[in-house]
């Protein structure tokens, strides 16, 4: 019998990790490995989601608080476009991806799990890489720990700006 290991997920299952305040709200890098931030800019960040939808799953996000799109200036918008187009980039290049999920959840009535703080997924996809755990089990198997996928993108972005 083949054991699926995905200790992270208990918490999130249970509600248990509840940070105090917005997590996309980074006041400085001295927790990045923690928080799983990947890449810094001057007005928005790349950063793993710690409950992924598939391994590789990211997020861009603004420094600056907020939930409606149409508030970002043109600094902030082009950086994230930027940093999302890098992400794709590393993405490619260190797993191989057969295609990608892309978009922008706005508010929780369209899916948004943290809707007052604006942020962009990019999730890589494998053909087949769905199977009867999400419909069964309510659950996905991730293959790769999230400290691990970290350490191996962080390293594919060292000295690379969009």
């Amino acid at each position: 019998m083949e054991r699926l290991w995905a200790p992270w997920r208990m918490s999130y299952i249970r509600g248990e990790e509840k940070d105090d305040g917005c997590v996309f709200c980074l006041a400085d890098d001295a927790h990045d490995e923690r928080r799983l931030v990947l890449l810094r800019g001057e007005h928005s960040f790349i950063i793993m989601n710690k409950y992924p939808y598939n391994n590789g799953h990211l997020m861009v996000a603004p420094f600056r608080h907020t939930a409606d799109i149409s508030e970002l200036n043109e600094a902030e918008a082009l950086e994230m476009h930027r940093f999302l187009v890098l992400a794709r980039q590393i993405l490619q290049e260190t797993m191989a991806p057969h295609g990608f999920n892309i978009g922008i959840n706005l508010g929780v009535a369209a899916g948004a799990g943290i809707a007052d703080h604006l942020h962009m997924h990019i999730v890589p996809r494998w053909s087949g890489d769905t199977n009867f755990m999400p419909v069964f089990s309510d659950v996905r198997v991730v293959p790769q720990h999230l400290e691990e996928t970290w350490r191996h993108l962080r390293k594919a972005l060292e000295g690379r700006r969009p």
